[in-house]
């Protein structure tokens, strides 16, 4: 048995790593005009990959920190719609819209509390600017079990989604009550029926450990329930508390979290419980059957992760639409405006609403290749580094490589001439391992630095 109580001295902040540099060094230098730019000069030859952002939501599950808005006024939807569907006519005169998309993924907020109808106009309108979809093209949404319908489902079939994750997070009463999300098993159960009667062959279930209240015995009760459901894919988050940044969070108790051991044993606790189930672990968070593309991707070394999480579909410039949403291209990140007025008057002035951005240099783009690497596959072939990046690795990296001795002494991982290998326990503390990379973050102290703890 693993002694995690060692490990809780590397319970502190870091980032997850959906991108490098990471959101923090975003700045509002980078402009509009920045992204026309760097529209033009994509090759024609790159797949694209669209998110599109619907910032919807009912009520507040106090837990989520993603950008959302409360409402239950139609109004605002129909708006909404209007203003997407302006945003993509603006794209359309900066951004070749000819080019093959390759992946498709809509976020939130709840997607599906858009009417089948609203649905359906917003995919019309994106077909009709994207006409140029691959045959083997992901087509994913992410769905809350409390506002989905067979119409919304006919909706999504109709427009090829092959994909579905819905958010589950915890099915215990007490937690559901204290997160303010109920949302009883059968509820789940139902709208997972309704996606597999319709054909959809890959659905991802979402969980978060750390939650208030919870504990060992009640998340092991929440993964037996969920198995039965027989999803594709698992992804079990660590759940981030970051109430300087998510008010509904500052309602919690912080006597009522598990310590980071205790959290560590429930990962651990999960992991053995689905790979001797029949999924295999993929990347940080996630798990997989083995015949799905995800865990055969990171057999071959070939798993990526962008801000979706971990995908298959790599080598694509990820274009966001919609309020906050991000996208980004070989050397570049873009975000929209995160306000409704602010995302509005751009589009009313017929521009991109580009809020903030980053452009990479080549140091960046080095860092990013290494740490996405580790990240996603656990491993990184140095050799290959030095060749991609012609650099003198073991000199380049000299820091970051002392900084690891500490994680190869506690048997977390390996280094050779050649490789970098993270084994199944340091897998759980891959962002720990990934942070001395990180030229950025080393200038900020760690009691400065505005993350989620890693643990």
């Amino acid at each position: 048995m693993i002694d995690f109580k060692k490990f809780e001295k590397y319970s502190k902040p870091g980032p997850r790593y959906t991108s490098y540099p990471t959101a923090p060094e975003f700045s509002n230098s980078f402009t509009k005009e920045d992204l026309s730019d760097k529209f033009k000069n994509q090759s024609d030859n790159r797949p694209i990959s669209l998110y599109i952002h619907i910032p919807f939501c009912r009520s507040a599950c106090y837990f989520c920190g993603c950008n959302v808005i409360f409402t239950s006024k139609e109004d605002k939807k129909t708006r909404y719609i209007e203003y997407l569907k302006k945003e993509l006519k603006i794209l359309a005169k900066h951004l070749n819209t000819n080019r093959l998309v390759t992946q498709m993924h809509f976020g939130g907020g709840t997607p599906t509390f858009l009417s089948a109808a609203q649905m359906d106009e917003v995919l019309n309108a994106i077909k009709e600017t994207f006409p140029n979809f691959s045959n083997d093209a992901e087509i994913s949404c992410e769905v809350d079990p409390r506002f989905f319908t067979q119409e919304h489902m006919d909706v999504l079939k109709k427009h090829g989604t092959n994909r579905l994750s819905f958010g589950v997070q915890d099915l215990q009463d007490e937690v559901q009550k204290t997160i303010h999300r109920i949302q009883p098993f059968n509820e789940t159960k139902a709208v997972v029926d309704i996606a597999r009667n319709a054909g959809i062959n890959s659905i991802n279930i979402d969980l978060i450990y750390g939650l208030p209240l919870q504990t060992r015995a009640s998340f092991k009760n929440t993964i037996e329930q969920i198995i039965t459901l027989n999803p594709d894919r698992l992804a079990v988050f660590n759940y981030a508390h970051v109430p300087w940044m998510v008010k509904t969070q500052r309602k919690f108790d912080e006597t009522t979290f598990a310590s980071a051991s205790t959290k560590l044993e429930i990962l651990q606790d999960t992991i053995e419980f689905f790979t001797t189930n029949g999924y295999n672990m993929v990347g940080m968070d996630h798990f997989a059957k083995p015949d799905d593309e995800l865990f055969q991707a990171i057999q071959k070394g070939e798993l990526h992760r962008n801000f979706q999480g971990y995908t298959t579909k790599g080598g694509a410039d990820l274009i966001g639409i919609g309020v906050t949403s991000i996208g980004d291209g070989v050397d570049y990140y873009a975000q929209n405006f995160k306000d409704l007025a602010s995302y509005e008057e751009a589009i009313d002035k017929g521009e991109l609403p580009v809020f903030k951005g980053y452009k990479l240099n080549d140091d960046d783009i080095l860092r990013q290749y290494v740490i996405m690497e580790l990240m996603a596959n656990f491993a990184l072939d140095i050799k290959k580094v030095e060749e991609k990046f012609n650099i003198n690795f073991k000199e380049y990296f000299d820091d970051a490589l002392k900084a690891l001795v500490e994680f190869q002494e506690a048997e977390l991982l390996e280094v050779s001439e050649s490789k970098i290998e993270v084994n199944q326990t340091g897998a759980m503390l891959i962002r720990n391992i990934c942070m001395p990379f990180d030229a950025y973050l080393n200038n900020i102290p760690e009691d400065k630095r505005r993350f989620s703890k890693t643990i």
